[in-house]
C-alpha cells in the first residue's frame, strides 16, 4: 500500500467521478459565481463486530490527501528558503541572491515527495451511489462485503443519518448506516475491488480505545469516523453496558 512512485500531476479533463463547473447567479440583487464539482452521492457504514467488541474500519491511500500534504510541505520549504534569504541579506548581496533562487525553486515544486504514509487515512467502509437499480441499503451491503468481507443482509443495516459533505465544493449527500457483524459473517478478507483501483486494508479498533483513537489528531481519519464513534457512544454503548473510554 505504501509504495508510491512515478507521480505525475495532469489536468483532469474527463472523469467518470467528478466534473468541475461554474454556476452564475443573482443573490439579493448581486451577481455572483461559484465553482463546484458535480459528483455522486455516497453511503458509509459504521461496522461493529459483536464477537470481538471492535469497530471495523478501512485504511487506504488517498491521492488527494497526499497531494495536499505535498503542497503544504512545498509551501513550508518556500517559507524556510525565504527566511534563509533574509538572513543571508545581512551577509552580502551575492549570497542573498543565491538563497533567493533557492526560495524560488522551492516555490516551484522542487521539494521532495513525502512518504506514501502521508496520504493514508482511516475511514468508514463507504462507496458511491452509482447503481440506480439498487437501494442505498443494498449499495451499503455490497460495500461491506467488498471492502471488509462481511456478508450482512441489507435489512440488518440501520440508518444513522444523512448529511451534506464538501458543501463548499461538491454538496453531495452521504447516508450513514450502522451494521453489527460477528466473526460468523466473515466470508472473505475484503480489501476492495482491484479492478476499480481499490487497495484497502481492513483495520479493527477495540471499543475501549475508540474515543482515544477518534480524538488523536496524529491519526489521519475522516470526520465520519469521529461522528460515528460518538453516535455509538451515545446510542449503543448504554444498551450493551460497555465503555468506549470517554
Amino acid at each position: 500500500m505504501e509504495e508510491i512512485n512515478n507521480i505525475q500531476v495532469v489536468p483532469c479533463t474527463d472523469s467518470d467521478y467528478l466534473k468541475p463547473l461554474t454556476v452564475h447567479y443573482n443573490q439579493n440583487g448581486t451577481k455572483k459565481s461559484w465553482d463546484y464539482m458535480r459528483t455522486h452521492d455516497s453511503v458509509s457504514v459504521l461496522i461493529f463486530n459483536t464477537t470481538s467488541h471492535c469497530f471495523v474500519l478501512v485504511k487506504q491511500f488517498r491521492p488527494a490527501v497526499y497531494m495536499c500534504e505535498w503542497e503544504r510541505g512545498k509551501s513550508q520549504s518556500a517559507k524556510a528558503a525565504a527566511a534563509a534569504a533574509a538572513e543571508k541579506k545581512e551577509e552580502g548581496e551575492a549570497e542573498a541572491s543565491e538563497a533567493q533562487e533557492g526560495a524560488s525553486s522551492a516555490g516551484e515544486g522542487s521539494s521532495e515527495w513525502p512518504p506514501a504514509c502521508a496520504g493514508v487515512t482511516y475511514e468508514l467502509c463507504a462507496g458511491l451511489v452509482d447503481k440506480p437499480d439498487l437501494s442505498l441499503e443494498e449499495i451499503a451491503r455490497q460495500e461491506v462485503l467488498e471492502e471488509c468481507g462481511y456478508d450482512v443482509p441489507a435489512s440488518k443495516l440501520k440508518k444513522i443519518t444523512s448529511y451534506r459533505s464538501g458543501v463548499g465544493v461538491t454538496g453531495s449527500k452521504q447516508t450513514m448506516f450502522y451494521a453489527e457483524v460477528s466473526d460468523d459473517n466473515r466470508v472473505s478478507a475484503g480489501g476492495g475491488e482491484p479492478k476499480e483501483g481499490e487497495l484497502i486494508e481492513v483495520v479493527k479498533i477495540p471499543l475501549h480505545e475508540a474515543m482515544t483513537f477518534a480524538y488523536n489528531e496524529r491519526i489521519p481519519k475522516t470526520m465520519g469516523v469521529i461522528f460515528s464513534f460518538m453516535w455509538f457512544h451515545n446510542n449503543m454503548a448504554p444498551r450493551y453496558k460497555i465503555s468506549t473510554n470517554v
